[in-house]
């Protein structure tokens, strides 16, 4: 498994997403302002949102071509994301969010539970609920949902724009370790510069819906 790539272009009226970009595994900051277009990219990369013409590629695999017809459904995609907000289910202790999709595996294609779980921190909650938890604990369960699921990709879109700084700064460790240890390429947004160069392998640079230059620091 090996890279992404994306070619995208969508019109909306005041508004054009004209952007495309190659990335080969690691993690890749997709870095600009508010209202840039890094949202729209990555729900088209997850297949939540559909371009007038584009071309996705994932590890050698076509997930969208808009000059064939093809548009793989979101299930499919082999994709996890990890939203601004965590999105758990709140009547489900932590080990049941965890276990939600890699329940949904065939057995030999489950990721290690406790290799993740120790990964991202959280074995101490796993009979907690969604509501006992800090913001920056529901988003490394989050992360780790998603994960468990098998993705060939990971997208996190934001995922510490709702936390204060000392929550960012608890999590932002395991979001490194996350990038070191993961078998998979990373998709991260944001406008926060700290973050993409603590992060990234690659800053792609986005404004006004254009890629604006490739960044590596």
């Amino acid at each position: 498994m090996t890279g992404l790539s994306v070619t995208l272009k969508k019109h909306w009226p005041g508004f054009t997403l004209d952007a495309a970009f190659d990335a080969e595994g690691g993690a890749t900051v997709l870095f600009g302002p508010s209202g840039s277009g890094k949202t729209l990219i990555v729900k088209a990369v997850a297949g939540l949102g559909r371009p007038d013409n584009g071309r996705i590629v994932l590890g050698g695999r076509v997930l969208l071509d808009t000059a064939t017809a093809l548009n793989v459904p979101p299930e499919q995609r082999r994709v996890g994301v990890v939203f601004q907000e965590p999105r758990l289910f709140p009547h489900m202790t932590v080990e049941r969010n965890l276990l939600y999709g890699w329940r949904l595996l065939k057995p030999a294609a489950r990721p290690d539970t406790q290799e993740i779980i120790t990964l991202l921190g959280i074995g101490h909650l796993l009979h907690r609920r969604p509501n006992r938890l800090s913001g920056g604990e529901k988003q490394r369960v989050a992360i780790g949902r998603a994960l468990l699921a098998a993705p060939e990709l990971l997208i996190m879109d934001e995922p510490l724009a709702n936390l204060d700084a000392a929550r960012k700064d608890g999590i932002l460790p395991y979001l490194t370790r996350l990038k070191s240890e993961a078998k998979m390429p990373v998709l991260y947004v944001t406008h926060a510069r700290a973050e993409a160069e603590t992060l990234a392998d690659r800053i792609v640079h986005i404004s006004g819906g254009m890629i604006t230059g490739v960044e590596h620091p």
